[in-house]
């Protein structure tokens, strides 16, 4: 058993686990289940030889429920076993449109609404029956709609204080757009965390000659709203950080939005160094591929995108192009939303998964144990760093000498 798992096991389970994965986290729930029954079957604990034996370490702790539709596109909750008592943690992604339901014989692609709809009914199908509630909501719904800049809804905050209204204990999400809307739910948790291990770990794995030092490497902000998460991983890296920012044509609105006249860099020299070019999500791509012209233009090296949701809402057409011109070498995203069978061919593209994070989290969390470790990644971000650059060198090392002789 690892320190970690001593650590765990030390607290005694909040009570029996329950984990509903809604159809739109099917896949990434079925992982995260099998993480847990897998740790807690090999693990000593206290309730080796107790009567919550059972219930500790169980084959599944996946609850079986349903969100059937009706003809009219209505919808209703069936739970298929009881949830007396358990703690509670619901997966849900308000991202994943490849799931369709009929109106009237017409097929409708799920949308956001409809998803966050389906998590209120779960939760209200649970009458308050549950001991605790934790939602774990990997794109938080609304997250883009967080601030009035005009005579406009609110829509995350009343998120927010609907699923607390239902009886919600806590929220996880990854990433948010801006975490400070956790100020409309200060009663209660909301824990953001962020993928830059699972993206270090993603880029030493596909990218084995990738060098992450400030003589090789620059990290970069596409914008403004970016900077805390390109200044993490450059402290991380030991890098450097630049950042572009918009030069927005103010006098008129194209598609709801001020176009953009220019991206202007910040920053240090880029000239033959690797860049990481780092944000919350790729939308339809445009802003990070006009990225990309900019740093080419600075005769910047290979160019890496990280980016926690891969939308991809305009599809891959433009992002196979600029690979083929060498615009990028690779864009990383996560598993946390729906991703198509064709984006995961793409040569361009690497995965990081995400499911054992989950995992980790709903497993401590159970334990009333602390999840500061897993919150601020730093611990494990260096060692992984450390390995690769001491592989770097045996490699380098191995090579000098096959080469002298």
């Amino acid at each position: 058993m690892s320190e970690e798992e001593k650590r765990l096991v030390e607290n005694v389970s909040y009570g029996p686990m329950g984990i509903i994965a809604l159809e739109s986290s099917r896949a990434i729930g079925d992982k995260v289940n099998d993480w847990i029954v897998s740790w807690r079957n090999n693990r000593d604990s206290k309730y080796a030889n107790t009567p919550d034996h059972d219930r500790y370490q169980r084959e599944s702790y996946l609850i079986s429920a349903k969100c059937p539709r009706f003809g009219s596109g209505e919808a209703k909750c069936i739970i298929n076993e009881t949830i007396r008592g358990l703690d509670i943690y619901i997966l849900v992604d308000v991202c994943n449109y490849s799931l369709t339901y009929k109106v009237c014989g017409q097929i409708n692609h799920m949308s956001p609404d409809d998803h966050f709809a389906d998590l209120k009914r779960v939760i209200s199908a649970m009458s308050g029956k549950a001991a605790r509630i934790t939602v774990i909501m990997p794109f938080l719904y609304e997250s883009r709609q967080h601030k009035r800049s005009a005579r406009e809804s609110l829509d995350c905050a009343v998120a927010l204080q609907e699923l607390v209204n239902l009886g919600v204990d806590s929220i996880i999400t990854f990433d948010a757009h801006d975490a400070r809307v956790q100020n409309a739910i200060p009663t209660r948790s909301l824990e953001n965390v962020t993928p830059t291990y699972q993206f270090t770990k993603a880029l030493i794995r596909d990218v084995p000659d990738i060098r992450m030092d400030s003589k090789h490497m620059m990290v970069v902000s596409p914008d403004e709203g970016a900077m805390n998460r390109a200044v993490y991983f450059a402290t991380m890296i030991g890098a450097d950080m630049g950042m572009f920012y918009k030069r927005r044509d103010y006098t008129q609105v194209v598609d709801g939005r001020n176009p953009i006249v220019a991206h202007e860099f910040l920053g240090n020299d880029v000239q033959g160094k690797d860049v990481i070019v780092i944000d919350d999500m790729i939308s339809s791509g445009e802003s990070m591929l006009d990225v990309a012209k900019e740093l080419k233009k600075r005769n910047a090296g290979r160019i890496f995108v990280c980016a926690t949701f891969g939308l991809f809402t305009n599809g891959l057409d433009k992002f196979d192009q600029a690979y083929k011109d060498g615009l990028i070498d690779r864009v990383v995203t996560t598993n946390l939303i729906y991703q198509t069978p064709e984006l995961l061919q793409r040569e361009w593209y690497s995965s990081a998964d995400m499911s054992k994070y989950i995992a980790l989290l709903i497993d401590a969390l159970n334990h009333d144990a602390s999840i500061s470790e897993f919150l601020n990644p730093t611990d494990r971000i260096h060692r992984i760093l450390e390995k690769h650059r001491h592989d770097r060198e045996v490699i380098e090392v191995i090579a000098s000498s096959v080469k002298s002789e």
